[in-house]
């Protein structure tokens, strides 16, 4: 299908100059974007027109335009980048229906300079990828993947780059997750690596070829960012993702502060979905160190102009998707919590309603217990009336149910597996039913749950035990490697979130809760 252009967003004329004893940047950035095209709620799922109206939303691509030009209108000096921290792609029905074309078309009109590759760039594997490479007017880099034996990349993804701003060169360097391989659909033929070995290896080439102002792409984690800013020499800032880390000097619920500096090396994040544009000054000396770095991710709310071209195009788009969408399928008696720094530490109330639903669906099959991992679990539910398109925001990934069988002993390794990386807010946390469990976050890795109960009895080793999950999950996604050779495996169940709507819609007026089932020491 073919997409039209927006208008309304002027090329930004870069000033070139000669080198000076100082240099001033900005950098601009955003991450985890995650097709949040339209203005979203408090809860980071869709917004009602009437409260967009009302100025009580965040973000949508039409507000970013006019944000990304007062930015630039500010960047005097014109050394400007604007770059992406990664997962652009999955979220909304934007991208079940686009694919990569939508993202790809708004990503040229906002004028970014680069990326880097995402785990949910490969959730429909390297094909369709590449197809929004093909599509894109700047590079997409990757440093620690290995695409050589990939047809469909082994030409497409860049380690690094170089682009030129006022007469100085600047390094850009591209960082996904290691364990990619889990997170999503890369293929056999992607290879990933330790992230700080790749981007040292960047960063000495790019220093031999006289680069002294290096930045690096990263989507693999504010707690990766810290290592390699600690364990690499030459990496001047780090512009991350995937963690959704929220740095800011004024946000109240801000991890730290903005930019967070580890040596001589400054750390950003600026959340996801849109909601903040991340706007970094820094300053080099004539050696390539920064000498200042200061800046603010700016909260991009209703007092933030929407680009009427921008918005136009948006409706445009969105038109073969509202029938779908806007239909009301179920409702709430209050907000269903489905945010992701509660469900990936804790049980909650969105974690506690899909697992429900899962065990519902199949519990006449002989399923006992259901586990979802609560990266699958992607927004919140306000209160009142519940449409598909809210269903599909939470659960985005077109995930099937998936029922099999296995040992006691297995099943405890995967509560361990979901559990071992609590630390660092992985999407592995398992949410469940049909069972109870304790997690002691401050034991080791590999020893943290006890109290298994299922129906009431102790977990038995030596049981075989029924269980629902997703797709994702059954085939080792997440780390659950261990349900890969399950026994009487099937994963075409139905769509999970059309369990989850009808589930809903079965309960009347939904009344969400926790009850004690996942119990934290």
């Amino acid at each position: 299908m073919k997409l039209g252009l927006f208008g309304g967003t002027a090329a930004l004329a870069l000033a070139a100059g000669a080198a000076q004893a100082e240099y001033s940047l900005t950098i601009l950035h955003t991450n985890d974007f995650h097709d949040r095209y339209e203005p979203i709620s408090a809860f980071d799922s869709t917004c009602a027109p009437e409260d967009n109206e009302a100025g009580e939303c965040f973000g949508g691509v039409a507000r970013l335009v006019t944000a990304l030009q007062e930015a630039r209108n500010r960047a005097d000096n014109g050394n400007l980048l604007l770059v992406d921290g990664g997962d652009q792609f999955q979220g909304t029905l934007f991208y079940t229906y686009y694919k990569g074309e939508m993202t790809a078309e708004f990503m040229n009109q906002l004028g970014y300079d680069a990326m880097t590759v995402g785990n949910h760039e490969f959730d429909d594997g390297p094909e369709v990828l590449r197809a929004f490479i093909d599509k894109v007017e700047f590079p997409v880099l990757m440093s620690n993947a290995d695409v050589s034996g990939e047809e469909q990349l082994a030409d497409a993804i860049q380690k690094s780059t170089v682009i030129e701003r006022g007469g100085e060169r600047i390094g850009l360097i591209g960082l996904t997750p290691e364990d990619t391989h889990e997170l999503a659909s890369p293929g056999e033929n992607v290879t990933f690596s330790d992230p700080v070995a790749a981007v040292q290896a960047e960063v000495d080439r790019l220093t031999e070829e006289g680069v002294n102002k290096i930045v690096v792409l990263s989507h693999s984690g504010f707690e990766t960012d810290k290592r390699v800013a600690e364990e690499t020499t030459g990496v001047d800032v780090i512009v991350g993702g995937h963690s959704n880390t929220l740095l800011s000097n004024t946000q109240e619920d801000a991890v730290d502060v903005y930019p967070v500096m580890v040596g001589d090396t400054a750390i950003v994040q600026a959340y996801a979905y849109g909601k903040f544009l991340g706007e970094l000054n820094v300053t080099f000396d004539d050696e390539g160190v920064i000498t200042e770095a200061a800046g603010e991710p700016i909260l991009i709310d209703g007092k933030v102009a929407e680009d009427q071209a921008a918005v136009d195009r948006v409706s445009e788009l969105a038109k073969p998707l509202d029938e779908i969408r806007n239909r009301v399928v179920a409702s709430t008696t209050a907000p269903i919590e489905g945010n992701r720094d509660v469900c990936r530490a804790m049980e909650c109330e969105m974690g506690n309603l899909v697992a429900d639903a899962m065990l519902d669906r199949v519990a006449d099959q002989g399923i006992q217990i259901a586990i979802a991992n609560s990266g699958g679990l992607r927004a919140s539910i306000d209160a009142g009336e519940v449409t598909m398109g809210e269903v599909l925001t939470v659960l985005p990934f077109q995930n099937t149910l998936s029922t099999f069988q296995v040992s006691g002993a297995t099943l405890l390794e995967a509560l361990e597996n979901g559990v071992s990386q609590i630390e660092e807010g992985a999407g592995r946390f398992p949410q469940v039913a049909g069972m109870s469990l304790a997690v002691d976050p401050a034991a080791e890795a590999g020893s943290r749950i006890s109290d298994v109960m299922v129906d009431g009895e102790p977990l038995d080793p030596e049981a075989t035990y029924g269980v629902v999950s997703n797709n994702y999950v059954r085939n080792g996604g997440d780390g659950y490697a261990m349900f890969v050779d399950a026994e009487n495996a099937y994963d075409y169940g139905p769509d999970l979130a059309d369990v989850t709507a009808e589930y809903m819609a079965a309960q009347g007026d939904y009344k969400p809760y926790t009850d004690g089932r996942i119990t934290m020491k």
